[in-house]
């Protein structure tokens, strides 16, 4: 590559000259190359150690003039050709020109300028990323994919020095993190260690601070532990590993793979070896934290972040903190924790206006909005730039919203004056929900205008009395505080979040309130207003729908809460109905799972329908994500964290419940429904208040505080049951005096022993509890989420894998441990479809969603492959055609998929069939559809030979068995009939599922069918014709041309073809004859009518004697090995199509696979293959000419002529060598190791020369 000049003070240090003329010279780096001795050694060593880019370019050329001592660097090369093409460019441009000069200065800034210009050019045609990477990081790249041997789609994030421990010595090296690998190389003395390992693979990330690896990280896979230290900055390094190892958990959990996001700001100038790709990560760092501290939606991007001090009307203090700036948001967060957080929306801004500064107010900016409240900000360095960036808000959303007020129902309760609490019902607004009646089953007293307004809740609460005044009395008491704290901090989403809001959230929220700090809490209120009218629609969408998930909506409906009245009738369930539906069309990936229903019955409760559904998307997508989808992983996660606190904080207690299995048992239902199953209802809504508020951490800290609230009892337990006792009746006592809701039976658990009632536990208490003993960061559980994640998800990929084998049928011969390498090697090629396929089907349409044997599929390419490292059958040049055939074969639905369960049926079919397994494996390659009409220009032929009732029919039957039989020919017309009404059944099905639920029975009944097992006759193989004949022969001849034993092969291939194919021209003189019945591939009808044609002279010659050792082999002659007196030779000039009665193939196909004698088949004693034209047909050791030889119709191919796979197997039975090679037992995992290599699964680190380990 073309480099800027750079000077070079001492030019022949470590470097030796190899060319050189008056004005450039052509230097090797010593030590790459041949030879070397120490002084390479040395050198190599200090290229690693010392700098990154020196051997990335062992080539270079500099630029010197005669008198002067400097020499400029203007070009380097990783490879001899490269540097090549740079010398002869200058010679051929640049010398003549140079001879005129006659200042030396001139002459060099003549060069520099040239050599500037040449890079100018080149950049032209590069990405704006390329433009945006530092020329020494480019450098790194380049050293990285030639060594790694990685193509150009893997891209590097960024490379560090380090030490990787081999044992106990540390190799010092260089650490390369790509978007989908880890890779380490270190040259020591000629020792070398080069490390590849898929962030997919990784089980284990962490920091490590020990006496035997003093401050390193920790990466261990299923098979290796790795061990790096000696960074630089150990902090960065560490945190840019966490990003990309979460981005590879994401890549198995929905198979989104890494986008550069184009969206962000680019720097005017890019930092020193940072790259583009480092940068893009960095900001989705950043944009993560700032959404999740202040719950923003999912797609709000941080533009940017400044200090500031913010004016505190409450504490008439300047606070310092954090302003940060999206692209709809301005967010402040205080440095001190929980000091003050604020939100501010710009659709709510009404007024900003820059203040005068002073030395008491540098820089100061007001902030007004509609709720009419005004922040003031001071010491603001960007003062300018926001001011602006709120203008050019203001002014884009003025004509969308002229009367400039929020949408929603409680617009005028959220952000308007605090002066009073207004009701629900007042706050109310025109209702969003639909009002539709739902599939028409309501009633009229039933409408969904009240759900659509206020929470159920209010509905069946109205007129109900409340019992206990000292209830009703608390409940005031927080209505005032609350109010209070309104006029102070503010009301809505503006208002300011500080510790006092926390303690008051924790003292309970009023029933009033509930929904509408839940909505403010969550965030759900600023998508909720910025997507005005997306509920109805989705409800309008989802109307009459029929899903699997609207399936499982309706079982689990009238499971919601059946306990509390709202859900006693068709108006809560009509509702709830309505939400979950909406969710799940909205989020098709999670759909529905169960639990959801019982958090959404809670919302509904205290909020509309809309307010419910943005709740739930809040819940499902931000707070709890993975959750809800179909392997709840993150619940999974979560609960791996439960069992790490509970070792950290009650480490006697967790080995006696890891003992019991208790954690694993109790923590998914406690975690999933947020409490609300396992506690009643008025304590768990405590709970989620808190959990609104604060987020997942609430839940970890309330699960400890009842564990150890309980743990004497749990140490004494005996078995798991007995725990789950104890730990149900204590959930089942915790209660919330201070509730004005009337009591509603919980069901959970009424455990009951004979015992004295348990003492009952009041919810604040045990809040107070949980914060006082366990209190945790959000930070730190976000940091633990990050370890678990990798261990969960690992952890399923094993079970998937486990699930994947045992549906691998029984008559698969593989073991199990053979069938789950298969498997991961299966799964390594289809992620790199995600990795640099570019949008190959393989990577679009994997639904995690599916069963595991269905997640996981390759394309043809990519069987392609993986057939070519892993058959037995070494083809050559022939191996890809012969994998096409293969794929085509099992391709069973064709949409140009396979499956893992699909391809090991075809490879074990190669490796643990008898003879004649895998004879049939290479009969069903030759028959359509395995044998394409590209393959062979007769292959449109192949279907008239045979009978109209066989034509549609697939030497692959549908079924779970890939190599089922065709049916018989005598049930084929039977089969058509049935078929003919079949059509008209199943239109009327087709209606009839449109319009109700389908009839599953018909499935079922299908499915046992295809279950029975069918034997497979050799009979039920419908016949071959000649060019199907043909490409079999070739097929063989190549699996042969890499054994041992090939020329024995190649003779006794010869002699078996050679009497098939005098068996086929007696066959069909006989099949011509008007008394033959036709059977499979024999002419019909028409063909028993026409006249004889004249009958070829081979078909007067007797069977050829079998065995005859006479013919000679050499070299990749094929059918010409074939005993005396017996060889049918067809060297013609035509198409491959067109041949002559006998066995004809052009010269170009020929070409293509073999040599050029590929087909020259000549009697012994009898022509030299000189002396035959290119007319010459050779039969029976006789000469014919092209005109004395019966013309085909259509001029190709023998229509009449054809084998059966009885006549083949009798054939090849006679010949031991062959018998002996298809018997041959090969073992597999070689290969399979060999391929997880190349897919780079684990290179294990070497002490040679590297090109050996990465081939």
């Amino acid at each position: 590559m073309w480099l800027g000049p750079e000077e070079v003070l001492v030019a022949n240090a470590l470097w030796v000259t190899e060319r050189a003329n008056p004005f450039f010279v052509l230097q090797r780096r010593r030590g790459h190359g041949r030879g070397g001795g120490l002084t390479g050694l040395l050198v190599g060593t200090l290229d690693v150690v010392l700098d990154s880019s020196a051997r990335v370019a062992p080539y270079r050329i500099l630029h010197q003039t005669h008198d002067s001592q400097v020499y400029w660097t203007v070009a380097r090369g990783s490879s001899r050709k490269e540097i090549t093409e740079h010398w002869e460019w200058l010679e051929n441009n640049l010398l003549q020109t140079l001879s005129i000069f006659d200042n030396e200065e001139d002459i060099t800034t003549f060069v520099k300028g040239k050599i500037h210009g040449i890079i100018a050019e080149e950049n032209k045609n590069l990405q704006p990323q390329g433009d945006e990477d530092p020329g020494k990081f480019k450098e790194a790249e380049l050293k990285m994919r030639k060594q790694f041997g990685m193509p150009e789609g893997e891209k590097l994030v960024n490379y560090y020095s380090c030490s990787y421990w081999k044992g106990h010595v540390p190799r010092q090296g260089w650490l390369y993190l790509t978007v989908n690998h880890l890779c380490f190389y270190s040259f020591l003395l000629g020792k070398e260690v080069s490390l590849v390992v898929q962030w997919v693979d990784v089980i284990r990330l962490e920091k490590n601070d020990t006496v035997l690896f003093p401050e390193s990280i920790r990466v261990d896979t299923r098979d290796h532990e790795l061990f790096f230290s000696m960074f630089l900055n150990i902090g960065e390094t560490f945190k840019l590993m966490e990003q990309l190892a979460n981005l590879a958990m994401r890549q198995l959990l929905d198979s989104e793979s890494f986008l550069e996001d184009k969206a962000l700001p680019r720097p005017a100038r890019p930092r020193r070896n940072i790259s583009a790709l480092k940068r893009d990560l960095d900001a989705r760092a950043k944009n993560e934290y700032y959404r999740a501290t202040f719950q923003l939606p999912g797609d709000e991007h941080l533009d940017g972040h400044t200090g500031c001090t913010l004016w505190t009307p409450f504490s008439k203090l300047h606070i310092p903190g954090q302003m940060f700036i999206s692209s709809n948001y301005i967010c402040f967060a205080s440095k001190e924790e929980n000091a003050c957080h604020l939100i501010i929306p710009l659709r709510e801004v009404t007024i900003v206006e820059k203040a005068d500064s002073s030395s008491v107010l540098p820089s100061p900016l007001s902030i007004s909005t509609k709720s009419k409240m005004t922040f003031l900000f001071a010491n603001l360095k960007d003062r300018d730039f926001l001011v602006q960036k709120i203008s050019d808000f203001l002014q884009k959303t003025s004509s969308k919203q002229p009367g400039g007020s929020s949408t929603g129902r409680k617009a005028s309760g959220l952000d308007s004056a605090p002066e009073s609490l207004p009701s629900l019902q007042e706050a109310s607004e025109q209702p969003v929900s639909p009002t539709t009646p739902w599939g028409g089953r309501q009633s009229s007293l039933a409408q969904e205008a009240p759900t659509a307004s206020q929470g159920l809740l209010k509905l069946f609460q109205r007129n109900a009395p409340v019992e206990d005044l000292g209830a009703k009395g608390a409940e005031t008491e927080k209505e005032k505080q609350w109010n209070s704290h309104f006029c102070e901090y503010g009301r809505g989403m503006c208002m300011y979040r500080t510790a006092k809001m926390r303690e008051l959230v924790l003292k309970g929220i009023p029933e009033r309130l509930r929904g509408e700090l839940w909505l403010l809490f969550s965030g759900a209120w600023n998508e909720m207003v910025t997507h005005p009218g997306y509920y109805a629609e989705l409800v309008e969408e989802s109307t009459g729908k029929y899903t699997l998930a609207t399936e499982e909506i309706e079982r689990d409906l009238h499971r919601s809460m059946p306990e509390h009245p709202a859900f006693q009738n068709e108006l809560g369930i009509a509702a709830l109905r309505r939400v979950l539906t909406a969710y799940a069309f909205r989020n098709p990936t999670i759909g529905y799972c169960q639990a959801m229903n019982i958090v959404t019955s809670v919302l509904l409760l205290y909020g509309s329908e809309e307010e419910a559904f943005w709740l739930l998307v809040a819940l499902c997508e931000r707070m709890l994500p993975d959750y809800y989808n179909t392997r709840v992983v993150g619940a999974l996660v979560d609960q791996s964290i439960f069992e790490e606190l509970t070792r950290d904080f009650l480490p006697q207690l967790s080995e006696k419940m890891q003992d019991l299995g208790v954690i694993a048992s109790i923590s998914l239902s406690w975690f999933l429904t947020i409490f609300l199953s396992v506690m009643p209802f008025e304590s768990a809504v405590v709970i989620v208040d808190c959990f609104f508020y604060e987020g997942v951490k609430v839940v970890l800290q309330v699960a400890l505080a009842i564990l150890d609230a309980k743990m004497k009892q749990l140490l004494d337990c005996s078995d798991e049951g007995e725990a789950m006792t104890i730990l149900g009746r204590y959930l089942d006592n915790v209660v919330n005096k201070q509730s004005v809701s009337l009591p509603i039976p919980h069901l959970h658990a009424l455990l009951t022993s004979g015992d004295d009632p348990p003492e009952e536990v009041d919810i604040f208490d045990l809040l107070k509890v949980s914060y006082e003993k366990f209190s945790l960061r959000a930070d730190d559980i976000e940091q633990m989420r990050f370890k678990q994640r990798l261990k969960v998800i690992q952890s399923l990929e094993d079970t998937a894998k486990r699930s994947v084998v045992r549906a691998i049928p029984g008559d698969i011969d593989f073991s199990v441990e053979e069938l789950e390498d298969l498997y991961v090697v299966f799964k390594a090629k289809h992620l790199t479809s995600q990795y640099w396929g570019n949008g190959q089907p393989a990577a679009v349409r994997r639904d995690p969603s599916l069963p595991y044997l269905e997640q996981y599929r390759i394309d043809a390419s990519q069987f392609q492959e993986l057939f070519t490292s892993l058959t037995p059958w070494a083809c050559g040049a022939h191996t890809p055609v012969l994998a096409g055939r293969m794929f085509r074969l099992l391709d069973q639905n064709r949409d140009s998929l396979i499956n893992f369960k699909e391809f090991v049926t075809g490879i074990s079919r190669m490796y643990h069939g008898d003879l004649t397994d895998k004879l049939k494996v290479l009969y069903k390659l030759h028959l359509p559809p395995a044998l394409s009409p590209e393959e062979a220009e007769s292959a449109l032929e192949a279907t008239h030979y045979f009978t109209e009732d066989s034509r549609e029919a697939s030497p692959l039957a549908s079924g779970l068995d890939l190599f089922l039989p065709w049916n018989a020919q005598e049930a084929l017309q039977q089969e058509e009939r049935e078929e003919a009404g079949n059509e008209v059944v199943q239109e009327k099905r087709g209606e009839e599922k449109r319009t109700s639920t389908p009839d599953y029975r018909h499935y079922l009944q299908m499915w046992a069918k295809e279950k029975e097992v069918q034997k497979e006759t050799i009979k039920d193989l419908p016949k071959m014709n000649q060019e199907q004949f043909i490409e079999l022969c070739k097929t063989l001849y190549n699996v042969f041309s890499e054994d041992p034993m090939e020329q024995d092969l190649y003779h006794a291939i010869a002699t078996v073809a050679s009497l098939l194919l005098h068996i086929g021209e007696v066959g069909k003189r006989f099949s011509a004859q008007p008394s033959r019945k036709p059977r499979d591939g024999a002419p019909g009808e028409d063909q028993l009518l026409a006249p004889d044609p004249p009958q070829d002279p081979a078909q007067e010659l007797p069977p050829p004697a079998v065995g005859d050792p006479q013919a000679k082999a050499g070299g990749d002659t094929q059918l010409g090995k074939v005993p005396q007196e017996s060889q049918v030779v067809g060297e013609g000039c035509g198409d491959e199509g067109q041949a002559s009665p006998s066995q004809h193939l052009s010269d170009n196909e020929t070409k293509d696979d073999m040599s050029m004698s590929s087909y020259s088949v000549v009697s012994t004693g009898s022509l030299q293959c000189e002396d035959l034209t290119d007319d010459t047909v050779l039969v029976g050791g006789e000469v014919h000419s092209p005109s004395t030889t019966t013309t085909r119709s259509g001029g190709s191919v023998d229509t009449e002529w054809s084998i059966s796979f009885e006549q083949i197997l009798a054939s090849i039975l006679t010949e031991s060598v062959l018998v002996n090679f298809f018997e041959k037992r090969v073992d597999i995992g070689l290969k399979i190791k060999d391929q997880r290599k190349v897919e780079r699964q684990f290179s294990t680190s070497s002490d040679h020369e590297h090109s050996g380990v990465l081939g």
